[in-house]
């Protein structure tokens, strides 16, 4: 539907500002009272305390996270939807056991006050698994470019 290519538009949206290492635009898709690691024994709770976490990821300056909308559903009034799809990482550090991996994210959107859609949980990128950069490369291909309309 429009409505959930909306949010598939705002989640790439989301990852852009995360290869783009721009903090202030990430800040602006997360719900002030988000939780990241949703589901985990130690999530983090708020906006600000989420972007302090995700500083190293957003700077990319050895961890680079990527990902990208594959399905969105809409649910209740239609003001939540999920967000599923591919993620991958390429891992610089020294001693990393795999440089790349990839797995799949899923995250929670709920349209703010202003009309604005904006992550409300987001699970994490779990389990990832070891994958060449080859693999890596494949699935980018594979991503579409816009909105696959149902």
């Amino acid at each position: 539907s429009a409505a959930e290519c909306a949010v598939w538009e705002r989640e790439r949206s989301f990852a852009a500002t995360v290869a783009a290492h721009d903090a202030v635009a990430f800040a602006e898709h997360v719900h002030a009272q988000a939780a990241f690691d949703a589901g985990s024994a130690q999530p983090i709770h708020g906006r600000a305390a989420v972007v302090a976490a995700w500083k190293d990821i957003i700077a990319g300056t050895s961890i680079k996270l990527r990902w990208s909308p594959g399905v969105v559903t809409l649910g209740g009034d239609g003001s939540l939807a999920i967000s599923r799809g591919p993620a991958w990482i390429e891992d610089s550090r020294p001693g990393a056991t795999s440089r790349h991996r990839v797995g799949e994210f899923i995250s929670t959107w709920i349209r703010d006050r202003d009309g604005q859609w904006r992550v409300l949980f987001d699970g994490g990128a779990a389990p990832m698994r070891p994958a060449t950069a080859a693999d890596v490369a494949k699935l980018i291909a594979s991503i579409p470019a816009q909105c696959p309309r149902r």
